[in-house]
This record gives structure tokens, sequence and C-alpha cells, in this order.
């Protein structure tokens, strides 16, 4: 314990000579810009710098979210970050987090978790070999809960694309049928509706006003969407552009389909209902049904006899 209130010292301390500095420097940039007249939206900032409490810990965790972003930055080159960088991208980049911030999340969690069970072990009083059993059990949720986090994120947010996919391709057909083009309709459908499937399109329309051909980012969104249903759809799109094949033919044959499998899977899930229903009613149910039923005849044939 006492290890551990000389380093929270020695911390605060140099944390303390960090903020005395960066006052000074403001101090001396107020003078000057009352001096030198510099533009007041520079003014208005630094101001209310000065009136800040000096021992404030937020200038503190946006030091270390800086430099830290700065570092795990330098390390995404290779095929692992750009693998996890495309699984944010299809968890739809929840909290706005990039791969360094996901990376200094997980190095977060393994850092207080371990903490945190020690703490619950010592309160609990427990041995030590007990408290190093729930520290390795800490560790393992630390580092399995982002990963849990983001596939759970990918799972529903392709089921919400599945069910967006046949009202997304209506409109899309009866804005083509109606006389635009096939960016025109999308825009259009985009403005209209809200959702994965809109977002989703959206970006691939600013990713062709970026440059990108419409190939190259209908193919972008085939990967950060994991369907079977939108990958066909995408695939079928990229096939007639590069043919010549009629785009409305091939959405409205893309739209029947789409409601045709919707309908299989309503009826195969009507299906698994009364196998699911089973294991609840054989295990809970029949139970409590036969206790009521043949219980007082057991108890009064063994009074009997």
């Amino acid at each position: 314990m006492m290890y551990v209130t000389f380093f929270f010292t020695v911390s605060l301390f140099l944390y303390g000579l960090y903020i005395l500095r960066v006052d000074k420097k403001k101090k001396v940039q107020a003078r000057l810009s009352s001096v030198f007249y510099v533009d007041q939206a520079q003014e208005k900032e630094v101001v209310p710098a000065e009136k800040t409490s000096r021992f404030s810990v937020k200038p503190l965790f946006q030091l270390i979210w800086k430099h830290g972003r700065k570092i795990l930055l330098k390390k995404r080159t290779n095929d692992k970050e750009e693998k996890l960088e495309l699984k944010l991208l299809q968890a739809g980049n929840p909290f706005g987090m990039r791969t360094a911030e996901y990376r200094m999340l997980q190095i977060a969690l393994l850092l207080v978790f371990p903490f945190l069970c020690v703490g619950y072990g010592l309160l609990l009083g427990l041995e030590i070999g007990a408290i190093i059993i729930i520290v390795c059990i800490g560790i393992a949720l630390a580092s399995y809960l982002p990963y849990y986090y983001i596939n759970q994120k990918i799972k529903t947010r392709n089921h919400f694309a599945l069910r967006e996919l046949p009202d997304f391709l209506d409109l899309l057909t009866v804005s083509l049928e109606a006389g635009l083009g096939f960016d025109s309709a999308i825009s259009k459908v985009v403005a209209k509706k809200e959702g994965v499937l809109p977002k989703e399109f959206h970006r691939a329309l600013e990713e062709i006003r970026l440059g990108k051909t419409r190939r190259e980012a209908l193919i972008g969104v085939r990967d950060r969407i994991l369907v079977e249903e939108i990958r066909t759809l995408i695939s079928s799109i990229v096939q007639a552009e590069k043919l010549g094949i009629g785009m409305v033919q091939v959405l409205r044959v893309q739209s029947n389909e789409v409601r045709e499998q919707r309908k299989q899977r309503a009826e195969e899930e009507a299906m698994k209902a009364p196998i699911k229903m089973l294991f609840p009613l054989v295990l809970f149910i029949f139970p409590s049904l036969f206790i009521v039923l043949l219980g007082p005849a057991i108890i009064q044939f063994i009074s009997t006899f």
C-alpha cells in the first residue's frame, strides 16, 4: 500500500508541475494577445482557460488519449489491424471507435478488471490462490468482452439490414422506373429512409463523389454488411452494369426473390416454434401438472397402505 501511495503522490506532483507550466504559457499568450490585438476568437479561448481549475483531471485524460492514440496509430500497417478495422466498419463503428480507440479500450479493460478482481477478493477475505484465479478470470473477461460486443453489434446490424432490404429495393425500383439514374435513385431513397442500408449506400455515394468507381463503392457495401441477400444484390448490380443489362429489370427480380426468401424465413421460424416450446413444456409445465393432478392421489394411496 505504501508503494501505491508513493506512486500516486509522485504522479500528482508531476501533473501539478505540468499544469503550472501550461497555465504560465496561457498567461503569456493572453498578455501578448492584449498587446498585439489578436482576434477576438482567440481571446475568448484564452480567457476562460485562466478561470478553470488548476488541478483539473480532464487535461490529463486528454493528454493520455492523444499520445496513446498516436502510439497506436503507428502500428496500423499489418494485416491484423486491417482486419480489425474492417470488423469495426461491419459493426458500424460503435461510439465512433476506430482501431486505435478499440485497442485503448482493450488496454483499459485489461488494466481495470484485475484491480477490480483483487479488490473484490480482498473484500470477501479470500486466500491468495482464489484471488489469483479471480484475476485470471477477470483478464479472460477483459480480453473477450470487446470481441463479443463487436460480434453482437455485427449480428444486430446485419439483422436490421436484412429487414430493411425489401422496402429499400421497392423504393429503389420505383425511383428507377420513374426515370431517375441509378445514383440519383439511391440518393432519393437515402434521403427518404433511415437505417443501416440507407447509411451504407449514402457512404457509397460519398465515396463515388470522392473518386471511387461505382463498382468499388458497391463492393465496399458488400464487405461491410455480411448478409447473403445483399451480397447477391450487389453482385447482380455490378454484373448488370458490366454487361449493360437494364437495372430496373434486375432490381425487380431481386425484389421478388428477397420477398420470397423473407416469406420462407417466416415459415421456417413458424415450423421451429413447436420444437422450441417442447423444452419448457417438458421441463416446467408437465411436472407442475403431474404434481397438481397426481399428488393428492399418491398421498391418499400412501396413507391407505
